[in-house]
C-alpha cells in the first residue's frame, strides 16, 4: 500500500480545511507543521516512511509561512543523507486574494521537492476558464502546478468554497495515484 503524507501549516484554520481535502483525496495521513514551526513527536519518521509527501502552506506576503520554512530547513538533515530521493512530493496553498502570490509559495514548494531529489506532480486539472465558470466550479482560480484556493480575509475556514475544496481532494487522488505507479 502506498503511505501518503500531508504535511502543512496552517495559521487560520483553511490552510487546515485544504490539507484535509487532500488528505481526504489521498487516502493520507495528516502532519500538521504548529504554531513554533515544528512537527509532533514522531513526524520525521512518519515522513521518511511515506512513499508520497504533499506539502501545504498559506501564502504570507508571497511565500510560505515562517511555520514552514522553519520545518523547510529543518529538512536539511534528510537532505544532506538524500533520505527523501524520488519520493513524489506536490504542494498547495491557499490566499486571501485571487493571486496573491500563491503561484511564489507553490514555487517554493517545488524548489524544495527538487532540493530533495522529489518527483513533482501537477493538479491534472483544466482551469475553469470559459465565461460559463462559476466561481465555485473545480480548478477556479486555474493551478497547474499544486492545489490553489483563495479565502477572504474576511471570512472563516468554515466558508471555504466547496469548489476550492473538491479542488484539493482531487489533487490529492491524482498524488496518490501517481505516488502508486511509482511504488508498483
Amino acid at each position: 500500500m502506498t503511505k501518503v503524507v500531508v504535511v502543512y501549516h496552517s495559521g487560520y484554520g483553511h490552510t487546515q480545511r485544504m490539507a484535509q481535502s487532500v488528505a481526504d483525496g489521498a487516502g493520507a495521513e495528516l502532519l500538521a507543521i504548529d504554531a513554533d514551526g515544528n512537527l509532533p513527536d514522531g513526524g520525521w519518521e512518519t515522513l521518511a516512511a511515506a512513499d508520497a509527501i504533499i506539502m501545504g502552506s498559506p501564502t504570507y506576503m508571497g511565500t510560505v509561512s515562517w511555520q514552514f520554512k522553519k520545518f523547510a530547513d529543518a529538512t536539511s538533515k534528510p537532505w544532506f543523507s538524500q533520505q527523501w530521493k524520488d519520493k513524489v512530493f506536490a504542494g498547495f496553498t491557499n490566499s486571501a486574494t485571487m493571486n496573491g502570490d500563491k503561484l511564489s509559495t507553490l514555487h517554493y514548494l517545488f524548489t524544495l521537492a527538487m532540493q530533495h531529489s522529489g518527483i513533482w506532480v501537477g493538479t491534472g486539472l483544466m482551469p475553469a476558464n470559459s465565461k460559463a465558470a462559476q466561481r465555485n466550479d473545480v480548478n477556479y482560480v486555474g493551478s497547474f502546478s499544486g492545489a490553489m484556493a483563495q479565502s477572504p480575509s474576511d471570512a472563516g475556514a468554515n466558508e471555504m468554497l466547496p469548489g476550492d475544496l473538491e479542488t484539493a481532494r482531487l489533487f490529492g487522488e491524482r498524488v496518490a495515484a501517481t505516488a502508486a505507479k511509482f511504488k508498483a
